[in-house]
């Protein structure tokens, strides 16, 4: 049923108006919900699984866990900011606050310790793994936590800055715009933490997050200092006469207030469609579309999520412009309608041979996305206007804080059930991160092939190229003892490898680890020596000296990293092995004939390596890793079995989960016509005191 309004498509009352300045500030804030938020619920599992190796199980039961704690921290909050006052009035202290703690916390969460040192403290993997696991946990408690003190009285204050009907909704439009244009950059941090400058030569886009994350702190707080002295709260006047109320009595009249519930369910489902579209979806890309090729997928997201962006931005002025026509709830629902769509677009739009069709659906869904979160924090300040009507109390903050939990819930139990399903879709978490790692060892290799190649074009004279020998050999010695030092650790523990590896490969692993071991103890030897004989000689007389220490220098440096490749390549093949034995793959000849390609592609690579002699020209080495590396994108690739429940699940969830939204917007019943009178007689109340 339409809404019925007083003044169809009206404009509001021009003392209802907010001023464009307060319209900018209070946008601006829209920063931290709209982007970090998503980006933290996002990339944490995206990267923990697929960067650090870590359980996609595991780290959606890690997701849920700070939901859990907002059960307990949003209200408390929220009730805090109720009942607040300082001379800079109830809200505003805590986006200052939240706002410093959001930037220094979001720092927080990407320097997850990682690397052979750290690894080397634990006995097993698994120990070092669940080491990991907590280290995300307690930051991500933090950082949500320091969300909730900014956006709990961020949204109340919203919702207190204006009592219009329309005017709300555009207050809240100005925080969905300014926040997904500062999202249009958000989808390529994952881009831009794979670029070499920001992850190193040889880390991943997990090291590259945390100089990323440096970037975005110096954004935030500054804007913190912005929004405090900036912002207004012009119903202060009226909260400062407000007696405080208990908690529980806040709470009770939230819950209590039946088209609160109604409109509450309806977002916590849409959040959960829209969570499982942002972290299976981020999958799709990469390993479907693009086949394991990381740097291509991350440039995907980032196109489409820089579409996204501009969606929504452009979406604000069709939801101002329907809003009013169709009324608030009807919009809702038309919201919902555009995401089906979308979702059911996908069948056709995830499409291999044609990458960017994946535009369509992410249009169709960002404007459904946007109406739907906009309208949702407009429509509680049309129910606290009703709570105000029926009790005297302003309680936007303890509103706000019920509203904005269900949402996180929802985000929190799509990352929990997203994390079974990748399980249950039987994604290869460990067949990605032992490639990269091997990868890494690859382009760390090239890096020193290629400096040793500007080395020997340099003349052989004088301590300059004396120093840039000893600067290589210093590096190579420090990385000889940290391979030594593993791998003595590992021979120390007792196996504690699969039971389902095989005889065969345990022993053939030991005998790899024990030949390497004993070649880098060589190699350090030698190392030591010449890095002895460069530091008592500070000037080599004659180029045929200095060229056959360059020589040597070369020859050792470079086998410490061909050993290194050579292990790396050998745990990947050895995994590979393993994993073609599962029943999965027994149940499907794609299967078979895929872990068959993989376990090809890996074994000529591992006998290239082997194969490779350090003492040759700089220019060979390097062709024959340039063949090793044209083929590691495709060691990336999934089962088609796991490529295609991600898609099913995918879009199917989305679309089941908007159907009970529906079922719950249709029994919303407070119009505008309703909100209005609202209005009339609140303010009449108060004109009489």
């Amino acid at each position: 049923m339409k809404d019925k309004q007083t003044r169809p498509g009206s404009l509001s009352a021009p003392k209802d108006r907010i001023p464009f300045s307060q319209l900018a500030a209070y946008g601006a804030g829209g920063i931290i919900p709209v982007a970090l938020f998503n980006i933290a619920g996002q990339l944490v599992g995206l990267m923990g699984n697929i960067s650090l190796g870590l359980s996609a199980f595991w780290l959606g039961v890690i997701l849920i866990i700070p939901r859990l704690w907002d059960a307990v921290s949003d209200p408390i909050i929220g009730h805090l900011s109720d009942n607040t006052r300082t001379r800079w009035g109830r809200r505003r202290p805590y986006l200052l606050i939240g706002g410093i703690l959001v930037a220094l916390f979001f720092v927080v969460m990407w320097w997850i310790p990682k690397g052979p040192m750290v690894k080397s403290w634990f006995p097993t993997e698994s120990g070092f793994q669940w080491f990991q696991l907590s280290y995300i946990l307690v930051s991500l408690l933090l950082f949500f936590t320091a969300t909730t003190i900014f956006e709990i009285p961020h949204g109340a204050l919203g919702m207190e800055m204006t009592t219009d009907y329309h005017e709300r909704t555009r207050l809240f439009s100005a925080k969905s715009f300014v926040g997904n244009i500062f999202a249009m950059s958000t989808p390529w941090l994952f881009a831009l933490a794979n670029t070499e400058a920001f992850r190193g030569t040889g880390g991943n886009e997990a090291d590259g997050m945390r100089y990323v994350s440096l970037l975005i702190a110096a954004i935030l707080i500054p804007l913190s200092f912005w929004w405090f002295f900036i912002l207004r709260e012009p119903g202060f006047v009226k909260a400062v006469r407000q007696e405080k109320t208990p908690f529980w009595k806040d709470i009770k009249l939230v819950v209590s207030n039946r088209n609160f519930v109604k409109l509450t369910l309806t977002i916590f489902t849409l959040a959960m469609g829209f969570n499982f579209v942002n972290l299976l979806g981020s999958y799709i890309p990469i390993f479907y579309v693009f086949g394991g090729d990381k740097v291509a997928g991350a440039r995907l997201l980032g196109i489409n999520g820089t579409i996204w962006a501009i969606t929504g931005v452009l979406a604000v002025f069709p939801l101002n412009w329907i809003s009013p026509r169709l009324g608030k709830r009807n919009t809702l629902i038309l919201a919902i309608l555009l995401m089906c769509l979308a979702q059911l677009s996908k069948i056709v739009c995830y499409n291999p041979a044609h990458p960017y069709l994946i535009i369509i659906p992410t249009m169709l869904l960002s404007a459904g996305m946007l109406f739907f979160f906009t309208l949702g924090s407009s429509m509680v300040g049309d129910i606290c206007d009703e709570n105000e009507l029926e009790t005297g109390h302003r309680t936007e903050g303890s509103y706000y804080s019920i509203y904005w939990w269900f949402i996180k819930m929802g985000t929190a139990l799509a990352s929990f059930v997203a994390g079974i399903l990748i399980t249950v879709t039987m994604f290869d978490q460990t067949q990605v991160t032992k490639t990269d790692a091997f990868q890494g060892n690859i382009r760390e290799l090239q890096a020193r092939v290629r400096a040793w190649e500007v080395t020997g074009n340099k003349p052989a004279t004088g301590p300059d190229i004396v120093k840039v020998i000893a600067l290589q050999t210093g590096e190579a010695l420090t990385e000889t003892k940290e391979l030594i030092a593993s791998l003595e650790k590992q021979a120390d523990k007792k196996s504690n490898r699969k039971k389902e590896e095989s005889a065969a490969v345990r022993n053939e692993r030991n005998v790899l680890t024990q030949e390497v071991l004993t070649s880098a103890r060589v190699t350090s030897d030698e190392l030591t020596r010449l890095n002895s004989t460069l530091a008592d000689r500070e000037f080599l007389i004659g180029e045929s000296a200095i060229a056959d220490l360059a020589k040597e220098a070369a020859a050792l440096t470079l086998k410490v990293r061909i050993e290194k490749a050579r292990i790396s390549s050998y745990d990947l093949l050895a995994h590979l092995a393993n994993a073609s034995l599962k029943p999965v793959s027994q149940r499907s000849e794609r299967s078979a004939s895929h872990y068959k390609r993989l376990i090809e592609t890996i074994s000529e690579a591992y006998e290239i390596i082997t194969a490779i002699d350090p003492t040759a020209r700089p220019a060979v080495i390097a062709k024959q890793l340039e063949t090793i590396e044209s083929g590691l994108v495709m060691l990336k690739q999934q089962t088609p079995y796991t490529l295609l429940m991600m898609r099913v699940v995918e879009i199917g969830l989305p679309l089941l989960l908007s159907i009970f939204s529906i079922l719950f917007i249709v029994r919303y019943t407070l119009t505008e016509a309703r909100s209005r009178e609202i209005k009339e007689l609140v303010e009449m109340r108060n004109s009489t005191r």
